[in-house]
Parts: C-alpha cells; sequence; structure tokens
C-alpha cells in the first residue's frame, strides 16, 4: 500500500518531496522484500537486520532506524533478513536513484557512517566481560540511539524478545530473561504497561564519551 507522508524538514524531507510513490507501508512483524540493486530508507518505525545462522538460528546485526538504510546491495550475507519492529514506513530506492543524485548520495553517505558506528559498537560490547554488562550496554546503545524520552527515563519503542536480545550479546535466552529480571529489580530498567523496555539509567558522560571513541 502506498502511503502519503506527512511533510518534514531534512534528508527525511527532501527523500519524500523527491520520491513520494516510493514510500510504503509495512505492519509490524513483516519481512521486508529484499530487492538486487535496490536499497530502502527507513522513514518512520524501527527495522531488525538479522540472519540465520548455520543451525538456522536468527541472529540479530543491526536495527535500522529513521533515516538510516539497509538491502541487499548493502550486505553480503546470503541470508540476511529485514523484519520490521513497528509500523513502519519504508522508502525505495535504485542504486541508479542513488549514483545519479549527487545530494542522495552525500546523505546516504553520511547515514551509511551511523550504520557503521552502531556496528563497531555492537562488535565491542560483546569484547564486554560478564552477560550482565553485555545486556546493559546493548539496551544503552538502542535507548541513545532511539529512545523516546518520558518521565521514567528513555523508552525503546521496539519489542524485541529475549531470544533477539541472546543473539545480540552472544548468550542464552534463560540467561538474559534472568539478567533483565535482576535489572528490574534493582530499578535499572522497567516495564511500561504495554511491556515496553524504559531504560532508567544511562551511563555517565565520561562512559559515554569512551563508547563513542571504541563505536
Amino acid at each position: 500500500m502506498v502511503c502519503t507522508p506527512s511533510s518534514s524538514s531534512g534528508f527525511l524531507g527532501d527523500l519524500e518531496n523527491s520520491y513520494r510513490r516510493r514510500s510504503i507501508h509495512f505492519d509490524s512483524g513483516v519481512k521486508v522484500p529484499l530487492l538486487p540493486d535496490h536499497i530502502w530508507i527507513v522513514v518512520r518505525g524501527i527495522v531488525k537486520l538479522s540472519c540465520l545462522n548455520e543451525q538456522g538460528d536468527d541472529v540479530l546485526l543491526a536495527i535500522a532506524g529513521p533515516n538510516e538504510p539497509f538491502g541487499d546491495p548493502l550486505t553480503h550475507l546470503d541470508l540476511f533478513e529485514a523484519t520490521t519492529l513497528d509500523h513502519c514506513d519504508l522508502l525505495g530506492l535504485s542504486i541508479q536513484d542513488v549514483n545519479t543524485t549527487p545530494h542522495l548520495s552525500s546523505n546516504l553517505m553520511k547515514a551509511m557512517m551511523q550504520r557503521t558506528r552502531q556496528s563497531e559498537a555492537l562488535i565491542a560490547l560483546l569484547g564486554l566481560r560478564g552477560v550482565e554488562n553485555r545486556v546493559k550496554s546493548f539496551l544503552e546503545l538502542l535507548a541513545e540511539d532511539y529512545g523516546q524520552p518520558c518521565d521514567q527515563g528513555l523508552k525503546l519503542n521496539l519489542r524485541l524478545t529475549h531470544q533477539e536480545i541472546a543473539s545480540a550479546v552472544s548468550t542464552t535466552r534463560v540467561t538474559v530473561t534472568k539478567v533483565l529480571g535482576q535489572l528490574k529489580e534493582s530499578g535499572w530498567m522497567q516495564h511500561d504497561h504495554q511491556q515496553k523496555i524504559i531504560v532508567s539509567h544511562l551511563p555517565s558522560k565520561n562512559a559515554s564519551q569512551n563508547k563513542k571513541i571504541l563505536a
């Protein structure tokens, strides 16, 4: 279904005005088709990027939010998948569009830099000792990039299963369930009435700076 995006400013505003007919709405939990020589730009919503390992398990690779691109030309993984975690509006562009539009190429480069920083941060957190530290760092990363301010902290308007979090931090679902329970009991995080995670305690300024250096 073709949607009619509301007006906005900046990179997304330019894209929506130029390619209005190509903005498509996807419901939550839908696999986005990955087409050769085409990329998607997230206009609204959140998309999970994952792949299947040799055992057939779904492994979370990254999260793509507003302004961020994904698609077949941006990966070498054969079993790469993209799944909406919320109601999403996505803009489809051909590589030809990108190559022949200088300002589009420039803005996509900036968006890809953000994706690269996130990927590096996800890799870096795997080197942290202790599952609790890895889970906390993962949720902090998502909260800082995509969290919505609320009275209790930053709310994650996306739903990740315990198995998806486990795959992102290299542990088991049972362990993640235990760690999340401990973090909730300590007051570090909580859930709203829709069971969405609220990160109540973000790292200090110095810790955030160190994280950015690593990323």
